[in-house]
């Protein structure tokens, strides 16, 4: 939580401040994201406006994933720039009317500041949440793994299988299947040639 208090309400104040805060569970997507506990540099600056405090800031973390071509872990610096209205609880009784629905749905969206304090972390969750990659890699050139081993290609750029197109391994296959079919005709053949001649004798 952070405090507006030394703030005061008179529009046009201006307050930075920096902190290091940790991060919370689950800060990020299935492959990458900031470890829970993992700190976070925040530059803040805070600005009194009429109805609230106009909060501005940075968060700075190393997030930690798997690149999704190879499965390699990797680790980067990530800045996250947010801008969020807190608004003074007061000031939203003064601009709702009774009968506006847009203002109910309004209110939904709209963050409060709670005896001059504010928490932070819903706004830089969704900030980290959106400044990262949706697919991360090691390298932008990264090769990933082959399709046949699993090998990480990027360590053996030379890898390879000798594929077979798949029209010449059909031919294949029927010219095996005609090679068993002479060796039966042959087989079977050998009985019948001495049966003949056992006949021409007599």
């Amino acid at each position: 939580m952070f405090d507006t208090r030394e703030l005061g309400r008179r529009p046009g104040t201006l307050k930075r401040l920096s902190r290091t805060a940790e991060a919370p569970r689950d800060l990020g997507n299935e492959v990458i994201g900031v470890p829970e506990g993992a700190p976070i540099e925040l530059d803040l600056r805070l600005e009194s406006v009429m109805d609230g405090v106009l909060v501005t800031g940075t968060g700075r973390a190393t997030v930690k994933g798997e690149c999704v071509r190879c499965l390699e872990p990797l680790e980067r610096q990530l800045d996250a720039d947010f801008q969020e209205m807190f608004s003074y609880p007061d000031a939203d009784a003064r601009n709702r009317t009774a009968d506006s629905d847009d203002d109910a749905e309004g209110e939904e969206d709209t963050l409060f500041l709670e005896d001059d304090l504010f928490d932070l972390e819903p706004v830089l969750r969704d900030a980290v949440v959106l400044a990262l990659p949706l697919q991360p890699v090691c390298q932008d050139d990264c090769p990933g793994l082959c399709s046949e081993c699993g090998v990480r290609l990027a360590d053996d750029p030379d890898h390879h299988h000798d594929a077979v197109d798949i029209r010449w391994a059909a031919l294949q296959g029927l010219a095996g299947t005609n090679q068993d079919g002479e060796k039966d005709n042959m087989s079977g053949d050998a009985p019948r040639s001495a049966h003949v001649d056992e006949k021409q004798e007599k």
